[in-house]
């Protein structure tokens, strides 16, 4: 397997997590099932200041909030050279009053290799797998693999992190090697986890309960030659049934994605464009409506351990209404939480191959990514707002 300038940065990370990653299984030696186990572990701890509105808690109060906080540890074992069992278990706090700290089953899977040769890999995954969604999505957990502390909010929400992260079904990949290049297919279709979206998606008071429903996903990617230009196209059909006093409902999200890098060693410059259609039927509510979410970013590294970020990310919830007047104007909240313009600056500095430190500045016009948990009334937020954020990562 040809290891993608995706990861050029985090050649360190675990041989399972990349090839989880990209959908194929890491390479078995002439070795017993037990002799084939691989266990790795992460933690990573951040601080979160802003001077208005709360993001992953209180963090616009005192010295800000220390509620982001991210353990997970994962192990593979080969029990068959076809055979592939993996699995990882996540504890993630991001604000809120710590119930979600509880660890959980990030992704558990069987991965059987159906065909491997030089040209070309085959293979099926059952179980918890991660939902292949963008640059960063099947990575975005461990933070060695993160070009930044936040990835772009436009494309990686976290206030709705559960829903795009993984889904519990079944996955076809494969891998064909070409003179040219790589191209590498993934698509699966199962049930999303929805853990927390209740918080995120509706108001407390309306007591609406979120299930997963039979959803799709997919995606095609294309890596020319050594990496130096990867584009890549992702889509999804995601389904949610919603049950509360006021009735049954259900949320249909179709986001379409287009990624793009273009990579020189020691800088690259990434883009992604998103489409996306999110529609509310049933009696709860009934809406309709498209949004549009891109970003721009350039990552330099001008030592082998330090590397500067700036990125430009705009996420728009309704095209027809990009300012939120009409949202404002019928009464369902204020204008800026329908948008959101982030500038971002950002550095990392790799102590030693196990530890990182992070630190980035945010200048945010909008809060149409605000988690929701951590302020629970829109009406008492403030459009314009900035954003501190350092980390303290490690990994063994």
């Amino acid at each position: 397997m040809i290891e993608s300038k995706l990861f050029r940065w985090s050649s360190r990370c675990s041989p399972l997590l990349i090839a989880l990653a990209l959908g194929a299984p890491v390479a078995a030696a002439e070795e017993g099932p037990l002799d084939t186990l691989q266990m790795h572990g992460f933690l990573s701890q951040a601080l979160v200041i802003t001077d208005r509105n709360d993001f992953f808690g209180p963090s616009s109060s005192g010295s800000g909030s220390l509620q982001y906080t991210e353990i997970g540890a994962n192990a593979s074992l080969r029990p068959h050279q076809d055979f592939l069992v993996a699995a990882q278990v996540l504890s993630r706090r991001a604000g809120g009053d710590g119930s979600d700290a509880r660890p959980v089953l990030d992704y558990g899977v069987i991965d059987y290799q159906l065909h491997s040769s030089q040209e070309r890999t085959l293979g099926l995954q059952a179980g918890r797998f991660k939902n292949p969604f963008g640059f960063y999505n099947q990575t975005r957990d461990v933070a060695f693999t993160r070009p930044s502390i936040l990835l772009p909010q436009s494309i990686y929400f976290d206030r709705t992190r559960s829903l795009g992260l993984s889904a519990d079904g079944g996955s076809v990949y494969a891998e064909e090697r070409l003179a040219s290049g790589t191209l590498r297919v993934k698509a699966g279709v199962g049930r999303p986890t929805t853990r927390g979206l209740e918080d995120q998606l509706f108001s407390a008071g309306m007591g609406v309960n979120v299930d997963g429903s039979t959803s799709y996903i997919g995606q095609i990617l294309y890596e020319h030659g050594n990496g130096h230009f990867t584009a890549a196209l992702s889509a999804a059909d995601v389904n949610l049934d919603l049950s509360s006093r006021f009735g049954n409902g259900e949320l249909n999200f179709q986001p379409w994605i287009l990624s793009l890098q273009y990579d020189q060693e020691n800088w690259a410059l990434t883009g992604e464009y998103a489409i996306r259609n999110v529609s509310l039927s049933g009696d709860i509510r009934q809406s309709d409506t498209t949004g549009e979410s891109w970003y721009v970013q350039y990552t330099r590294r001008f030592h082998p351990d330090w590397q500067w970020l700036v990125r430009y990310d705009s996420l728009v919830t309704d095209r027809s209404d990009r300012s939120g007047s009409a949202y404002q104007a019928q009464g369902l909240g204020p204008s800026h939480t329908r948008f959101a313009d982030d500038i971002t600056m950002g550095l990392q500095w790799r102590v030693t191959p196990r530890v990182l430190l992070a630190a980035e500045y945010h200048h945010i016009d909008g809060t149409g990514w605000l988690p929701l948990q951590d302020n629970s009334d829109p009406s008492e937020t403030k459009r314009r707002w900035n954003m501190v954020l350092f980390q303290l990562s490690l990994r063994f």
